[in-house]
């Protein structure tokens, strides 16, 4: 009971501090609806993932480093995540997807791990030559993706 108890304490320790400190970024979804162009991070049918991460905090003008909170939160969680990974063995975006859902119910963790395992399966669907199964792909990986955002995935 030593030893092991000791390390998974010290485990459960630190990635309780670090949810803390954590507040991850939701997907930015692009949406088109009758050729105009939104962008929201609530899913919408036919809807693609983006990229909108934002810059780590560098003043051009000046070159100085001018972090926000956000930031620093992040590059500690990063640290935290460097260290603990010979212990729990998961990469920094397994570390912060875990960060996201320590305060959830149980029943809510356990449908956010069954939906992400139905995402990427539902999104090749997606993709379809067929024009009625890829328009009701599109509807379930909508339904899916609603899911995972009201569960708060």
């Amino acid at each position: 009971m030593g030893f092991n108890y000791t390390v998974s304490r010290l485990v459960a320790l630190s990635c309780l501090l670090a949810s803390c400190i954590a507040s991850a970024a939701p997907p930015v979804y692009r949406c088109e609806t009758n050729g105009r162009v939104a962008y929201s991070d609530s899913p919408c049918v036919g809807a693609k993932i983006i990229d909108a991460a934002p810059n780590q905090g560098v003043d051009k003008m000046s070159g100085q480093s001018r972090k926000g909170a956000e930031v620093q939160r992040a590059e500690t969680n990063n640290a935290f995540d460097d260290a603990l990974k010979p212990l729990t063995g998961k990469s920094r975006g397994e570390m912060e997807v875990l960060r996201r859902r320590v305060r959830l119910p149980s029943q809510d963790q356990a449908e956010c791990a069954r939906l992400d395992r139905q995402l990427p399966v539902l999104e090749d669907r997606s993709d379809s030559p067929d024009a009625k199964a890829g328009a009701e792909a599109e509807v379930r990986l909508y339904q899916t993706r609603k899911r995972f955002f009201d569960l708060k995935c």
